[in-house]
């Protein structure tokens, strides 16, 4: 059965398209199909997927505005193994053109009906702002991973996220589940993040992932090449977290099932 994770935390610098991006190529690696979609105006996901964001015919932002079904605006990552419904500047204009549209909150969720039982996973990467691509994409969604730094601010901004999740679940989608929380950037020489993972813990439980993200240079270099790591350095830490991540979350919806 499809599920739809949105990547969503309203605070920046995270590592949300660095998440959606390497889960993506890494549920793909388990020959899981799986659609990765970019509906942040930076359109890094898309970049990030080797697909020039300046030269896009169709993007999500068509698709939200009822221009383009979703299937003429999907391009396949041939190289990473998924599709990619690309995003670029465009998606800044959603904002206001949604404005005054029935149902806006439910644009993206209506698209997905054409194609969802065609993937596995579908993969959300959420701009780092409450908007309306930010409901649009909870909206449609069955649950969201949360990326989160193991830092002071990072606390901060989780709190704002959960109201948000809530709001969402009790006006506009019931079913919206947390799927996990994902410690993102870990240096465990660093006390702070130490404490702060022992605070996510203590107060999530089981609803933190195992998997850690490290500090990873070949993990921040390969979007630069158009690349997710697994692509760019299959054998660097950053890239075995995210197939340890893919593993972790492959078990737990294994387990959901028995």
């Amino acid at each position: 059965m499809s599920r739809v994770l949105a990547i969503a935390n309203q605070k920046g610098g995270v590592g949300k398209t660095t998440t959606s991006v390497n889960l993506a190529a890494s549920l793909a690696a388990f020959k899981r199909p799986t659609l990765l979609i970019d509906l942040d105006p930076q359109g890094n996901a898309t970049m990030g997927s080797g697909i020039d964001k300046r030269q896009l015919f169709r993007s999500s932002y068509d698709v939200l505005m009822g221009d383009s079904s979703i299937e003429d605006a999907l391009v396949t990552n041939a190289t990473a193994g998924y599709h990619l419904l690309p995003g670029n500047a465009d998606l800044t204009g959603a904002e206001v053109g949604l404005l005054e549209e029935l149902g806006r909150e439910l644009r993206l969720r209506h698209a997905l009906e054409q194609l969802r039982e065609r993937y596995d996973y579908i993969i959300i990467d959420c701009p780092p702002s409450l908007n309306m691509l930010t409901v649009n994409a909870l909206v449609a969604a069955d649950a969201v991973v949360i990326p989160t730094q193991c830092e002071y601010f990072a606390l901060e901004g989780l709190s704002a996220l959960l109201e948000t999740i809530d709001k969402i679940r009790r006006f506009l989608n019931p079913g919206l589940k947390i799927e996990g929380l994902l410690r993102t950037m870990f240096d465990p020489r660093n006390n702070l993040a130490n404490d702060v993972s022992r605070q996510l813990l203590e107060h999530f439980g089981e609803q933190v992932y195992r998997t850690i993200i490290p500090r990873n240079v070949r993990l921040a270099e390969a979007p630069s090449h158009g690349l997710p790591a697994l692509i760019y350095d299959k054998s660097s830490s950053g890239a075995t977290a995210y197939l340890a991540l893919a593993g972790e979350m492959l078990r737990r919806e294994e387990a959901s099932a028995a």
